[in-house]
């Protein structure tokens, strides 16, 4: 093989790379109006951190399926979190929070800790939103992947609910 085109090769695979699952939850705050919330303060419950921009529409309906997935299985130990990484102001999340993210967290966090957060490069283009469920043990369970020829799993309501139910039944231990 010629040395340029292993090299395309090696880029196109690499580029639809994702770090493997699970694996340890690496530090991630959001910070919004109600304060700080680290992702390892939540250890002992399954956390789903949706990354999002607050004009997508797709990134829209997740976070209204993610306030019914608070309402109903907040109580038996989950937690939704939002990470806005488009330029937004203070008023813009508000009311992206109050219309569509009701009952969880959404703060701005810049591009480099989401990368650092799911293990991509700087270099892989994205869609959004990008998704990471964590377990109760603070493992990265499932997230994303950034292949958008591929159907995102977690992005449908029956695959979400049924790993959150999944997950909900394992032990903290």
């Amino acid at each position: 093989m010629r040395p340029s085109l292993l090299l395309c090769a090696f880029l196109a695979t690499s580029a639809l790379a994702v770090s493997p699952v699970p694996r340890p939850v690496p530090p991630l705050e959001i910070v919004d109006s109600g304060g700080r919330h680290t992702v390892s303060s939540y250890k002992g419950k399954v956390v789903v951190v949706q990354f999002l921009l607050t004009d997508c529409i797709h990134c829209q309906a997740f976070s209204q399926l993610l306030s019914a997935c608070q309402a109903q299985y907040g109580p038996r130990g989950f937690q939704a979190l939002g990470g806005a990484v488009n330029d937004v102001t203070a008023e813009k999340l508000r009311d992206y929070s109050a219309q569509y993210a009701i009952g969880f967290p959404v703060g701005p966090i810049p591009r480099d800790p989401m990368l650092g957060f799911l293990g991509l490069s700087p270099m892989d283009r994205l869609s959004f939103p990008q998704i990471a469920v964590i377990d109760r043990k603070g493992q990265i369970r499932e997230q994303t992947t950034i292949d958008t020829s591929v159907r995102q799993p977690l992005q449908e309501e029956a695959h979400l609910r049924a790993l959150i139910e999944k997950l909900l039944a394992e032990s903290a231990r």
